[in-house]
């Protein structure tokens, strides 16, 4: 069984933390942010295996509903890194090569939505990129 086909729930409600975090680090959300991140959901995420949540729906979209849940909520941009920091920590095993350029491509793009990327962004994408290139 390839890893791609063990991710769960809880991998892509820490993708959706992760990726709240590098949209809010500047404490604002744009909506050219949200915007890439629902087109990278589509086109990376979802192909990456059809498994569906409890709602029929494609497990990936969780990336979707734990971001907007945060952002709704205002949780600390630093708290949810830390988060899928801890996540991503305990399981190393299923973050393959591929799986880790496509969650730094996504965070990129986050990053990138809106008149390129700021210094609070380039930083959490520095500390990201040495968290998955340990």
């Amino acid at each position: 069984m390839k890893t791609e086909e063990k991710l769960d729930i809880t991998f892509y409600q820490n993708l959706g933390r992760l990726f709240y975090a590098i949209a809010f680090i500047d404490n604002n959300v744009r909506e050219e942010e949200i915007n890439a991140l629902k087109k990278l959901i589509t086109s990376t995420w979802v192909p990456l295996h059809n498994q569906s949540d409890a709602y029929g729906d494609n497990s990936a979209f969780q990336i979707e509903i734990v971001f907007n849940w945060l952002d709704s909520e205002v949780y600390e941009a630093q708290e949810c890194y830390d988060t899928f920091k801890e996540y991503y920590t305990l399981n190393t095993h299923i973050f393959t090569d591929s799986i880790k350029q496509k969650i730094s491509k996504t965070a990129s793009a986050i990053a990138n939505a809106f008149s390129g990327v700021n210094k609070s962004e380039l930083v959490l994408l520095a500390q990201l990129n040495l968290l998955l290139n340990k």
